[in-house]
């Protein structure tokens, strides 16, 4: 497996906790954050030091900061940070380094001061432009944030900026969607994403739904405002490069790009997950156990687990099938020395008979006409390559 060329940062911080969210996210006063990045300094330079035994120096080409908030780190914070990675990696000349943040969490003066440090994309969470809704999901900013946080980054030199957006939240209308994808358009970004709403268990909103209070849209209603954001998006020059992502020519998003692709990446932070040398590894969650092992000289890895190639080719199939382009056969065979029909041809071509995959010869790929059926066309392949 190649060396890592990516880097994924976990600030774990937010404000207050959405209804919805299960990301491993805390409120937590100013002390814990400094605690934190202390400890997250010294993490990444044991991270280093083990990649590069293996791989030597590694130039990273992209850096994704997640959360949680990382907007919430005073700006010495960050700069201690980004002083770590400098000083441990090296940089490719076109790096693109994004942070996460949510509306009206970064004043004008942060903001310029993370363009000073390198950082080049935003990705703000606008999840709707409906105050009630914002309100029903327990999101802290109300539409006006999201201009405003907009117009900063763009004063802050920032020139890639994106919106994320959900939809089948609880009260939501195709005319709310409509409405959303409007401001979005109006806004100028280059990138959005949207995704749709997930229970998940242990938030707030399980519990609301084991309850019977949480009344979300039918499952038709959500298709027909995924199918109306997806379309008009793209009739506004957008290309859907992602089942759920959408950019203008070149604004894609290079980090999670490398996801999709499955290829390497570097991990750190509390819960974070990374992928080197053909072994996936989670970090440990809790704030106080990844303090105490980051400054006892430990590398904070809750659990390590070596991907099978089995598993591998699965995973670049599964993965692959949300990109547009698809899984190409000869970069396959390339990557993993079997060819794609080998391993997964019946499966291939039954959906293309279904007309749910569209194959070219070169690739195969999700007719857009299934995205919404996309966790069924993945199902169709899970062990598919053991037998």
């Amino acid at each position: 497996m190649p060396a890592p060329r990516s880097l994924y940062v976990h600030i774990p911080f937010c404000g207050s906790k959405c209804f919805y969210c299960d990301f491993n996210s805390y409120v937590t006063g100013t002390a814990a954050r400094q605690t934190y990045v202390d400890a997250l300094v010294k993490e990444m330079a044991m991270l280093a030091q083990d990649v590069q035994a293996r791989y030597g120096r590694v130039q990273l080409d992209t850096i994704f900061f997640g959360g949680g908030t990382p907007t919430l780190l005073s700006l010495e914070q960050w700069q201690d940070v980004a002083r770590t990675i400098r000083c441990y990696f090296e940089l490719s000349p076109d790096l693109e380094w994004t942070t996460e943040a949510n509306p009206g969490s970064a004043d004008r003066e942060l903001l310029s001061g993370l363009r000073e440090i390198g950082v080049n994309r935003i990705s703000f969470g606008a999840q709707t432009f409906n105050d009630t809704l914002l309100q029903a999901i327990g999101r802290m900013h109300d539409a006006s944030d999201v201009d405003k946080s907009v117009r900063a980054a763009r004063a802050a030199g920032f020139e890639r900026v994106s919106l994320d957006l959900m939809i089948g939240l609880p009260g939501q209308t195709a005319s709310d969607v409509e409405d959303a994808v409007a401001r979005v358009l109006h806004s100028g970004v280059s990138h959005v994403s949207a995704y749709g709403l997930k229970v998940e268990p242990g938030t707030t909103f399980a519990k609301w739904q084991a309850a019977g209070h949480l009344v979300l849209p039918e499952e038709d209603d959500e298709a027909d405002m995924y199918e109306a954001l997806r379309s008009t998006l793209i009739s506004q020059g957008f290309h859907q490069y992602e089942i759920s992502n959408f950019a203008r020519e070149d604004e894609a998003a290079r980090h999670n790009l490398t996801y999709w692709r499955n290829l390497p990446y570097l991990a750190a932070g509390a819960g974070a997950h990374g992928y080197v040398a053909g072994t996936r590894y989670e970090n440990v969650r809790a704030l106080d156990v990844y303090a105490r092992l980051a400054e006892s000289g430990s590398r904070p890895v809750a659990e390590s687990t070596a991907v099978s190639p089995l598993e591998a080719m699965e995973d670049a199939l599964m993965l692959g099938l949300r990109l547009s382009e698809g899984v190409k056969r000869d970069p396959f065979l390339r990557r993993y020395g079997a060819a794609l029909d080998e391993v997964f041809g019946r499966a291939i071509r039954s959906l293309v008979d279904r007309g749910w995959l569209l194959d070219d010869g070169d690739r195969i790929a999700i007719d857009p006409a299934y995205y919404p059926v996309a966790n069924e066309i993945f199902a169709s392949f899970i062990g598919v390559a053991a037998r």
